[in-house]
This record gives structure tokens, sequence and C-alpha cells, in this order.
């Protein structure tokens, strides 16, 4: 369950320079995460504008949380939290603050992307002081980097295309890779919905290997809103549906 709080938001990634437009301000997306017709969380996303240090950013917001009988035995709380420079659509500020189970982490870091530096504090460590960690250029954070590919023209997501980025993980740097697989109608609550179907990879092999491999959709539209995540486990699959969404600044395709 922690490994799947945390797919649900790294699934966005590094293409190239582009500002942060096709993001309305009040969307909110909701995906229920499920094993079989066994519910067991929810993940929520939310965007709002507003000014971080006099600049417009959009700062958005990632909930994950277990529900039900799953919550019973193992309690997930997370919060993820990502200031996001508008015209430049680079990550200023980012907050991950995680409660899943016995383990808890609260880590803030602060991006300069002048000098491709960043500072982390752990605030559940208030003793220690602030690390200065050397960084690259535009990296992004766990929740940054989906809205920065949902800035992309569908144009740059066309089937085939490959792309290679970074992204700042709890305290680490990890290089991915994007592979956009095929375009294809996905079914989903709200009708069949055009959709790409996309695979995320971690070069170093310690995430989404072998079984435990990782395939997810978004709309094949200007919104590129997730639709379905799917993470192969050892026996069977744990799946993120679109359970609702609201004030999205495109109509999504819905083809019937």
């Amino acid at each position: 369950m922690k490994k799947l709080s945390s797919l649900l938001l790294v699934f966005g990634f590094l293409l190239s320079f582009a500002q942060v437009s096709n993001i309305q301000s009040g969307e909110s997306i909701t995906l229920r995460i499920h094993y079989g017709i066994l519910n067991a969380g929810t993940a929520n996303l939310s965007a709002r504008n507003l000014y971080y240090n006099g600049v417009p950013h959009l700062y958005v917001k990632g909930v994950g949380q277990t529900t039900g009988a799953v919550k019973a035995f193992f309690k997930v709380d997370d919060l993820y939290e990502s200031f996001i420079n508008i015209n430049t659509g680079l990550p200023s500020f980012y907050v991950r603050n995680v409660k899943e189970g016995s383990y808890t982490q609260h880590l803030q870091t602060v991006f300069n992307h002048d000098n491709n530096t960043l500072v982390l504090t752990d605030k559940k460590e208030p003793k220690n002081p602030p690390r200065t960690i050397k960084s690259v250029k535009g990296v992004q954070d766990m929740l940054s980097c989906f809205y920065y590919l949902r800035s992309k023209s569908v144009e740059e997501l066309k089937p085939g295309a490959v792309i290679n980025m970074n992204v700042w993980i709890d305290d680490e740097l990890f290089p991915f890779q994007l592979k956009v697989l095929a375009a294809e109608n996905l079914k989903t609550k709200f009708g069949t919905i055009s959709a790409l179907k996309i695979v995320p990879l971690v070069k170093s092999g310690r995430v989404f290997k072998g079984k435990e491999g990782v395939t997810m959709w978004v709309s094949n539209d200007a919104n590129h809103i997730p639709l379905l995540i799917k993470a192969e486990l050892a026996v069977g699959s744990m799946k993120a549906s679109i359970e609702d969404y609201k004030n999205i600044k495109y109509p999504l395709k819905i083809v019937k």
C-alpha cells in the first residue's frame, strides 16, 4: 500500500520547459484504489492558483487514504503539496507528509533552479539542519511532474515517444523514462474515453521491476487527466480508476 500511494503521484514526467496553462484553478480529480472488487482507498489531486514569494504559482495537493476494511489493518494518510511556477512549469516548494501504518515521513524541499540546487528539511528531525543538495536542470518533484506532463500537447505525446526526465523522490533524484505505447479507447464509469497508454520506468531498476510493472492511461486530449493506473502484483493487480472530476479546462473526449 505504501508503494501504491507513491505510484498515484509518480506518473507525470519532465519533457521540456512549458507554462502550466491548461490546468484550471479549482480542478479536482479523484481516483478509486481497488484490488478486484475490494475497495482499498482513494487518491485526490486538486489545484488552484495563488502567489508564492510574489510569483504566480499553481498550488497542487495530492491526498491518499485507505478506506473500509483495508483501513482497519493498514491505515494510510498521505499528503503531498507542490507550488509550481506557472511561467516555467518547475516546482519551487514541495512537501511530502505521509503516514503509512507505523511508517511516517515529513520532508520539505525548496528548489533553486538558478544554480541547480535544492534545500531539504526533515520536519521529523527538527534538530537536524537543512541540507543543501546538488540537483540537475529542470528537476521535478513527485507531484509537479504530473502537471508538467499535462501541459504538453497531444502532438508531443504521440505513440512511440520515449522521454527521459529526472524526478526528486523523498530524498533522492531518480532518472525516469516515459514510453507512450499506444492510443486506445478505455472504458470508464463516464463512458469510453480516448486514452494514451503509458509505461513509466526507473532507469536504476529499483522500482517498477518485473511483475511489479506499472501501466497508466491518461486522456488523449488537452487535459491529459489520469483515467487508470494498473500495478502488477505477485498475485493479480492493484488498480486506481477515475472516480470523479471537476472543473477541468477542456471537455473529455468521450467516444461512446
